[in-house]
């Protein structure tokens, strides 16, 4: 009697408004309060809304009002400044299992720890939810929940599956990968499900190499130690590149026109970017010294991989391989000698430091394929210094060119551009002058002072009325400077915009100097090729 519920996705008019607050009026019967219950509150209309303004105001002291919302942002603000906001995130995975947990137990219903962990990761938070699937896997185990009986009746995908994806992920073992998809097609698991699961897990394993520890709410101990075995095994980078690739390769999923080849391609597009790492091979002679080094790439270790085997042959090239790099040298030179070569846009005249070259171990083998010729062996000794290059800059066309050089004012220096300047300038500080006023005073040029009169020089015609002349001799006048303005139009060389215009491009010039000096952004353009978005430079 006291409780009084309102489906606003299906009653949002005034009428239904009002025949609730009808009720209003009678004081509850059993209970202290009288509850109106409202949900979906942001399917009510305006009106509505503000039918109910005046009780939210100053409701009785036995009414409370529960308003409940998936989308808060369009309830409107009269009515939320009138509520007290509450939060309800979604609940933890264990505090679901533990409340199932109680509720079988009181229902006198058989379970097992796994099944309930499953039904608590797919009610995703929320406890309604969880209770229903639960009901379900009741119905669908003939009144027992297990393992088994739950994981089918979702459709989720076997942790044994997932570990087995991606150890051979982390092996390159392309086969065993195929194999295990061909074996989810079989058992209709879901290949949505299988991303979610691997999602899931190399989460975890990023959270154990970050913690050093077990990641909290692991299933089982077999799982826990299957995690720490992945995360020995795979690096903390790779973790990361196959985490992205399989939430981004759930969206794949539906764009294929069949789930199972869809999800092959994402994981064998795991394997395409698995990274290839450098090891070398020592090569020691009969006096147990090192001879050579052969380079090669690490491929992956099972014969089942998919990348590319070599050939049986191979052609041995001598190439120059650096020892480790020791710190830079800096060396003042002189600015002829001050040239660099690199793909980075360095401006003209720019000086960057001359660095000291490493030392160069012996000639160092490295297995290329078959069928490349091998350059002639290098004998001469090497010179350890660094010749200095021009910089490659990126031509600019003759329309370019045309438009830099029109864009570039000509200033010209005067006397009388200095005292006119001080003068604009102050009487924009001042804010005497605005709009078309300031801009004729920004744009002319004082070309003469007599005696009461003074001439401007505009290149604008539109700039030159009489109502922007009568304005700024007015604005003149009140700072001191009783004259009379005459304009005319004409080539100007030296006005307050040009001249604050070339201040603004010295100090662009000198803040693109300041990044272009900096010996972090000379080592990224010099060793990778890195070039200055144009126009991402401001001077503070």
């Amino acid at each position: 009697m006291d409780y009084t519920e309102l489906d606003a996705a299906s009653n949002r008019g005034v009428d239904e408004v009002q025949a609730l607050l009808e009720q209003a009026v009678y004081k509850p019967v059993q209970g202290r309060f009288k509850v109106f219950m409202i949900d979906e509150v942001h399917m009510l209309t305006n009106t509505a809304f503000n039918a109910m303004l005046k009780t939210l105001e100053e409701p009785p002291d036995y009414l409370k009002f529960v308003l409940a919302t998936t989308d808060p942002q369009k309830v409107p603000v009269t009515v939320l400044s009138r509520c007290l906001q509450f939060n309800l995130r979604p609940m933890a995975p264990e505090t679901i299992r533990e409340h199932l947990s109680q509720v079988l137990g009181h229902e006198a219903v058989a379970s097992e720890s796994q099944a309930l962990r499953l039904l608590a990761r797919a009610a995703r938070g929320s406890m309604r939810d969880a209770l229903s699937l639960t009901d379900q896997a009741i119905a669908f185990g003939a009144g027992a929940l297990s393992e088994a009986t739950v994981r089918t009746m979702l459709g989720s995908v076997g942790r044994s599956y997932v570990f087995r994806l991606i150890e051979a992920l982390a092996l390159g073992d392309g086969r065993t990968v195929v194999e295990t998809v061909d074996t989810l097609r079989l058992n209709g698991l879901s290949a949505a499900s299988t991303l979610e699961e691997m999602a899931t897990v190399l989460q975890r394993v990023a959270v154990l190499q970050t913690l050093g520890s077990a990641p909290t709410g692991d299933d089982s101990d077999t799982e826990a130690q299957d995690t720490a075995r992945l995360g020995a095994l795979i690096p903390a980078d790779e973790i990361q590149l196959l985490y992205s690739i399989c939430l981004h390769g759930r969206g794949d999923l539906g764009l294929a026109p069949d789930e199972y080849a869809a999800l092959t391609m994402v994981l064998l597009r795991l394997l395409a970017f698995k990274p290839l790492v450098p090891q070398r091979e020592h090569v020691v002679g009969a006096s147990g010294a090192p001879l050579v080094e052969k380079k090669t790439l690490n491929s992956a270790a099972a014969p089942t991989s998919i990348h590319a085997q070599r050939p049986a042959t191979a052609a041995v090239v001598s190439v120059a391989v650096p020892r480790p790099v020791q710190p830079w040298e800096d060396h003042p030179v002189e600015p002829a000698e001050a040239m660099y070569s690199g793909s980075g846009a360095v401006p003209p005249g720019h000086i960057l430091p001359v660095r000291a070259a490493p030392d160069w171990d012996p000639a160092i083998e490295v297995e290329e394929g078959e069928g490349l010729a091998p350059p002639a062996r290098r004998t001469a000794p090497v010179d350890h210094r660094v010749v200095g290059v021009p910089v490659r800059q990126q031509t600019e066309s003759r329309a370019d060119a045309n438009a830099a050089a029109q864009a570039t004012p000509v200033l010209i220096p005067t006397e009388e551009g200095d005292f006119w300047h001080a003068t604009v300038q102050a009487l924009s500080d001042a804010q005497a002058i605005g709009a078309m006023v300031r801009e004729l005073a920004l744009q002319s040029q004082l070309v003469a002072q007599d005696e009461g009169q003074w001439l401007l020089r505009v290149e604008r015609e539109s700039l030159n009325q009489s109502g922007n002349r009568d304005r700024l001799a007015l604005a003149l006048k009140e700072v001191g400077f009783d004259v009379a303005l005459a304009v005319e139009v004409g080539r100007v060389t030296d006005s307050p915009g040009r001249r604050n215009a070339s201040a603004s491009a010295e100090r662009q010039l000198a803040a693109e100097q300041l990044i272009y000096a900096t010996p972090l952004v000379q080592n990224l353009m010099r060793d990778f090729g890195a070039k200055v978005v144009p126009g991402s430079i401001r001077p503070l």
